[in-house]
């Protein structure tokens, strides 16, 4: 898991063609990498890298994004944030998970330092290409992490208090 004192005083990214700045206020739940075969596909690589955090932690402090919903297995879509200029993604919203734009999925490659936020687990991996290897030590699992086990104690709690302001509507 990812200290915030290991983040510095401000962890901040943006988009490619520097259109679109935003600034992380806390360390996230959980950073996974995940090897799903639509992963692959949005992002033309073996993986994506994703921070999941709270979206009330996460402020565009320049410029504007725009969200455009794409089909997922799940049918109930993928919300994606780019920029509008150079089309990155910056972040998603599975609308499966129950919790809408309430949590983010960070594209952690989009950090001015990605080093801050390795992952804690690599996921999907039974789709991973077979080229692509897990270091040796690191978590990983053929589908998707148990939680209760996975997530650490203080991010339990705010997932917690997160699904709970959104059942009272107030994220």
């Amino acid at each position: 898991m990812v200290d915030m004192a290991d983040m510095a005083e401000v962890c901040e990214g943006g988009c490619g063609c520097g259109a679109v700045r935003y600034r992380v206020a806390s360390p996230p739940l959980i950073v996974h990498a995940c090897h799903c075969r639509l992963c692959q596909r949005q992002t033309g690589s073996t993986n994506a890298l994703n921070a999941l955090i709270e979206a009330d932690r996460v402020t565009v402090t320049q410029g504007a994004v725009e969200a455009l919903t794409l089909p997922t297995p799940s049918g109930k879509g993928q919300r994606i944030t780019r920029c509008p200029d150079c089309r990155i993604a910056l972040w998603s919203n599975y609308l499966i998970n129950g919790l809408g734009e309430s949590l983010l999925f960070l594209r952690v490659g989009t950090l001015d330092n990605p080093d801050l936020m390795p992952p804690d687990v690599h996921i999907h991996t039974a789709s991973k290409v077979p080229w692509y290897v897990i270091p040796e030590g690191h978590r990983a699992v053929p589908v998707f992490y148990d939680r209760a086990t996975t997530l650490s104690r203080e991010s339990q709690d705010r997932l917690a208090a997160l699904t709970e302001k959104h059942r009272a509507g107030t994220t």
